[in-house]
């Protein structure tokens, strides 16, 4: 079985895939202060309340926004699994094109949702992902990584406003019965949920017009369920995105192009 591992700024989501199947997923907060043994021990356990036995875990294949705990899910998966994990990075194959100022600048995590959106949903494409940042990507027609655009996170917003003013307290990302909130809560939750759907439609708007109109928009992230309801701008969400492009990205680094095979056989004989 394959283990795909997904290390966010808030969140480290993991998933299992048995062939092309997702068969369970797992959910645990980024805590970069944690040791290998401790998130080993964590790790093992959930598989084994998910029914997989960690014995069964033969490859890994992960990215990561949070170079510390690279190095320690590097020596979970040694230690706890025997295996070395194919780790996204410059010099890891993933058929991806980057039309990039400096294509090393873009995260894995990006680099991921796109490998996986273009096998699934085609291009020319825009995928938003929702998590401790708003990220935007665009792939072009002929399946070219163009760039994005990075706003805050919902989450990171919500927590600015509790922690920059004296009078405002934190609330539930729920959308409010009406934009126009009459009580503070609602207030939030309408300038929060609403807010951000507005800033989806109008940054996704913009896009189309580099991209064409005909651009597919996918959403992925934690909180997309939250904003996909409030537009109509979503074709499809997908919260297993990066999980499908990370075994998508595995599986192109396991075999090496008939042809520099035969090319090495020929040098060898």
């Amino acid at each position: 079985m394959l283990l795909t591992i997904d290390i966010g700024n808030t969140m480290v989501t993991m998933g299992v895939f048995d062939g092309n199947r997702l068969a369970t997923t797992l959910r645990v907060a980024t805590e970069t202060r944690r040791l290998a043994d401790e998130y080993g021990l964590l790790l093992t356990s959930l598989l084994r309340v998910n029914g997989v036995d960690p014995s069964q875990i033969d490859a890994v294949c992960l990215c990561s926004v949070a170079p510390p705990l690279t190095l320690v899910f590097g020596e979970v998966c040694e230690i706890y699994f025997g295996v070395k994990p194919l780790t996204v990075s410059a010099g890891v194959r993933t058929g991806l094109r980057i039309l990039y100022d400096n294509p090393k600048d873009v995260g894995a995590d990006r680099i991921v949702d796109a490998v996986a959106a273009i096998e699934l949903y085609g291009t020319p494409l825009i995928v938003v992902d929702f998590g401790t940042a708003t990220v935007f990507d665009a792939i072009s027609r002929d399946g070219v990584y163009l760039g994005g655009a990075i706003a805050p996170g919902i989450s990171v917003a919500a927590e600015a406003l509790f922690l920059n003013t004296s009078q405002l307290r934190r609330v539930e990302l729920v959308a409010p019965k009406s934009a126009v909130g009459q009580n503070t809560s609602a207030a939030l939750q309408s300038g929060l949920v609403f807010g951000y759907a507005g800033l989806v439609d109008g940054i996704v708007g913009r896009f189309k017009e580099e991209l064409g109109q005909d651009a597919h928009v996918i959403g992925t992230g934690g909180l997309a369920g939250i904003i996909s309801k409030e537009t109509d701008i979503f074709d499809a969400v997908n919260l297993d995105l990066t999980l499908i492009g990370l075994r998508l990205i595995y599986e192109m680094n396991q075999h090496r192009p008939r042809a520099l095979e035969e090319i090495r056989g020929r040098s060898t004989s």
